[in-house]
């Protein structure tokens, strides 16, 4: 089993076009697992007409105070990273639910335990199928910031069944923040896809700095590589010493294929794909 992640800096370069393309191709060969991780915007099951059903609801930590115990000596909102406990000399602490992130470090420093466990509803893990593919997805509720235990959540339903398939394919969010860095932790090769523009190449190297740190080995991804030239994106592939394995140039089919949530073909997906298959 090869655990793949396909992610990039940049949103809107074409990250889960790829993704998706991508198990698609494998699929025809291999059982194959697509995990869409974007759980604040996720949009796998449209690209290739999956129709989910939802296997579970993700619930997170919330603090219940007991203030008969508490003698308001401050220790929560000194903890609270999330600055979600609001804390006034000689009275009782505020608490700012939608702040909270739920990592119980109130609870672990409160001197007289007067901060107990509730939960709350974060987020739903979906699931669906596709010929070979399976696809696990996960949304966050509106209003929630912190997506990273739903993410965390979702790739431990996902790893149950990781027996069953010889790739899952981890879709990213954009960006390099805690979802994402979530979603690439255990991958054993991650695909940048990126595009041929100043922003997509400070974006690209922001994930490949990430995946350098994380020591996950990496490929780039050109995608609509002739909008521009490509030398702002080989002077980075150099730098950070990753290579492009692919150049995906701007294409109108593909673009109404993932308009009308068709599976997209493409030469230079194909021999991606079989460069995995060769060598994962």
């Amino acid at each position: 089993m090869a655990l793949i992640a396909v992610t990039g800096g940049k949103g809107g370069t074409g990250k889960s076009t790829v993704a998706c393309s991508l198990a698609y191709e494998l699929g025809k060969r291999n059982n194959v697992l697509l995990v869409d991780a974007d759980v604040d915007c996720p949009n796998d099951h449209l690209i290739l007409s999956i129709k989910r059903k939802k296997v579970k609801d993700v619930t997170t930590f919330l603090p219940k105070f007991d203030f008969e115990k508490c003698v308001a000596c401050g220790s929560c909102a000194k903890a609270c990273r999330a600055n979600a406990i609001v804390s006034v000399p000689g009275k009782k602490p505020l608490f700012v639910e939608q702040q909270c992130i739920g990592c119980k470090a109130c609870m672990l420093v409160c001197p007289t335990k007067a901060i107990g466990e509730s939960r709350r509803k974060i987020g739903s893990i979906y699931a669906g199928k596709k010929g070979k593919i399976e696809f696990f997805g996960a949304e966050l509720l509106p209003g929630f910031e912190e997506s990273s235990p739903v993410v965390n959540e979702l790739k431990k339903v996902a790893m149950k069944k990781a027996s069953k398939y010889k790739y899952i394919i981890i879709d990213t969010a954009a960006g390099t923040h805690c979802n994402v860095i979530s979603a690439l932790l255990g991958c054993d090769f991650a695909l940048a896809v990126t595009e041929p523009t100043p922003l997509g190449k400070h974006d690209l190297e922001l994930i490949l700095e990430l995946l350098s740190i994380l020591h996950i080995k990496a490929g780039i991804v050109i995608n609509r590589s002739d909008i521009a030239d490509a030398k702002l994106i080989e002077e980075s592939a150099k730098h950070f010493n990753v290579p492009i394995m692919a150049r995906i140039p701007y294409s109108k089919s593909i673009e109404e294929n993932y308009a009308k949530g068709r599976p997209i073909e493409n030469k230079a997906i194909k021999k991606l794909a079989s460069f995995l298959e060769a060598s994962l």
